[in-house]
């Protein structure tokens, strides 16, 4: 027995004593394979799932160095089985490969020929490939690279794609070098990339994923297509282009609602690419529109189940997926994995911050108590309506005011779900609101206006979860989101994290109903960026009305 900070249970739970001097440093050697799935206070539970463990694999991980981490930190003996465990099951990683082979061309090669065997014998995926070409290899349909890979994943032999990538159409793009220079994590991201051949990279909100996308793009000096959640986001995306490299506008193509238009360089949203009619993908044709040499997905975690179909054909390309976070709420991360690749790069949230490329933030939940006629109210309601009662009550309103009096003159983000309740707080604030019928170009303008400092106050719904560039937010107020969605509190919280000119940190409040629905999501919602180290203290709102205090000290502790 040792006095780590890790407990390893024979169930594939990790917990971690937080409060123990090692902590950080176990986090943090967990984090290439272990998942978090709860973080109270003082004990913080991971668990082994297989695709954590592949994706550790695919980035260079071995099973060796795993059992290595969890003996190192672990309080008493690791369970035998854990450690068999680990190794079976990263073993089976890479048992199955898809390679070029100079006859036949693509085929799924097997180090172990009864798996071959029993993969085959699946009758999903007997159609998807051809005539045995070897007694350890059978050749594989070109356009079922994907769908294969997504359904050896699901049988638990993900394959290792080694066939390569076509090249694509060149086209010359070069990074611009006066000014300014890639960051190391930025360039490591690049490079293992590159080298991995089409993957993922996380890094937190404000870390600069774009320009990772721009450095990889001149790598390939190749027609590139960049994917995007929508219209303000391909907007930015062209300027940081422009900015960055020696691209010039006549290069840069928009494909959305507004615009479509086809270059070497063409950024086009998903709901453009997702948009049926009678029953048919009209847009499809950007995919043969270029022969592109790189296709880039902005918020990877959001992919559509239209985009996973439409990249299962695309596995000829290169593929860099960018994210804050790989988590998907509908449980799809393995369809990331198996479509866009692994994860290549994955940097935590506070080594960047320490770093200093990321403002320090201070994290406060403000409980409010339901007044009793809004009590029973909430807990006469069907269940449906339950969280939209609680999520809603009009003591939040109250807080947000007391918040905003605290930090009037600072640029304030004020964000939620249901129209209604932001309209009632932006009259309240005297604000604009931000929402999904909001013109582009109204949006560009308060966005740019909030930028000079000309606005102060921002209402905003889930239109600013995603690829907004807000540098100068210093604090946001959340008054309700999409249930327990962990990936939305991590994505609006970025929103404030790029760092500030006095160096001050930026200030992420939640404000939330005790004893309601709104409480335990609040509790799944902040699991992530507990995971990276953030840690909520919670105050309750009467202490935010009677409170004082200087702009940039935030809540005592």
């Amino acid at each position: 027995m040792t006095d780590g900070p890790l407990i390893v249970q024979s169930d594939k739970t990790l917990l971690l004593d937080v409060d123990h001097s090692d902590a950080a440093k176990c986090r943090q050697a967990i984090a290439p394979f272990a998942e978090l799935e709860r973080a109270p206070e003082h004990i913080h539970t991971y668990r082994l799932t297989p695709l954590g463990l592949w994706n550790a694999r695919a980035a260079g991980h071995d099973a060796e160095q795993v059992i290595d981490v969890l003996l190192r930190y672990s309080r008493y003996p690791v369970p035998h089985t854990i450690l068999i465990d680990v190794a079976e099951t990263m073993a089976r990683y890479g048992r199955l490969q898809l390679v070029k082979h100079p006859v036949h061309g693509l085929v799924l090669r097997a180090f172990d020929i009864p798996v071959l065997e029993e993969v085959l014998r699946n009758r999903k995926i007997a159609p998807l490939v051809g005539n045995r070409s070897g007694k350890d290899e059978v050749v594989v349909h070109p356009r079922e690279r994907g769908r294969l890979k997504q359904l050896l994943l699901k049988l638990g032999w993900p394959a290792e794609d080694l066939a390569g990538y076509v090249s694509g159409e060149a086209h010359p793009i070069a990074l611009r070098e006066e000014g300014w220079s890639l960051r190391p994590y930025q360039h490591e991201a690049v490079e293992n990339f590159w080298h991995g051949g089409s993957g993922v990279v996380v890094l937190p909100c404000g870390a600069g994923k774009t320009i990772v996308g721009a450095a990889a793009m001149a790598r390939a000096s190749a027609t590139t297509l960049i994917l995007v959640t929508n219209t303000v986001a391909a907007r930015q995306w062209r300027e940081e282009l422009l900015r960055r490299t020696r691209l010039t506008e006549d290069e840069i193509g928009e494909y959305s609602g507004a615009r479509k238009e086809v270059r070497p360089v063409t950024i086009a949203t998903y709901q453009v690419m997702t948009t049926r009619r009678k029953g048919v993908y009209t847009h499809l044709e950007l995919l043969d529109a270029r022969d592109w040499g790189l296709v880039i997905y902005d918020e990877v975690h959001l992919l559509p189940a239209p985009v996973f179909r439409m990249t299962a054909d695309l596995q000829a390309r290169r593929r860099l997926g960018l994210t804050a976070t790989l988590l998907r709420e509908d449980g799809r991360e393995g369809d990331v994995f198996s479509l866009i690749g692994p994860k290549r790069y994955d940097a935590p949230w506070k080594d960047i911050e320490s770093q200093g490329y990321i403002a320090p933030a201070d994290c406060v939940e403000v409980r409010v108590t339901l007044p009793e006629s809004e009590r029973l109210t909430y807990a006469t309601a069907q269940a449906q309506d339950k969280y939209r009662l609680c999520a809603g009550s009009e003591q939040k309103v109250r807080v947000v005011r007391a918040l905003a009096d605290r930090h009037a003159g600072e640029p304030l983000l004020v964000i939620g779900q249901y129209l209604d309740q932001l309209d009632e707080l932006g009259q309240m604030l005297d604000a604009p609101v931000i929402k999904g019928e909001t013109p582009v170009p109204q949006r560009q303008r308060l966005l740019e206006a909030f930028r000079t400092g000309e606005l102060t106050t921002l209402v905003v719904r889930k239109v600013a979860n995603i690829s907004i560039d807000l540098p100068d937010a210093r604090e946001a107020i959340q008054v309700s989101g999409a249930l327990g969605s962990r990936q939305e509190e991590a994505q609006r919280m970025g929103r404030i994290l790029r760092p500030k000119r006095d160096g001050c940190s930026a200030r992420f409040y939640a404000v939330v109903a005790r004893d309601t629905l709104d409480q335990e999501y609040a509790a799944h919602r902040q699991r992530f960026l507990a995971e990276q180290g953030y840690a909520y203290r919670i105050v309750d709102a009467e202490e935010i009305m009677g409170s004082g205090g200087d702009a940039c000290s935030g809540l005592d502790g």
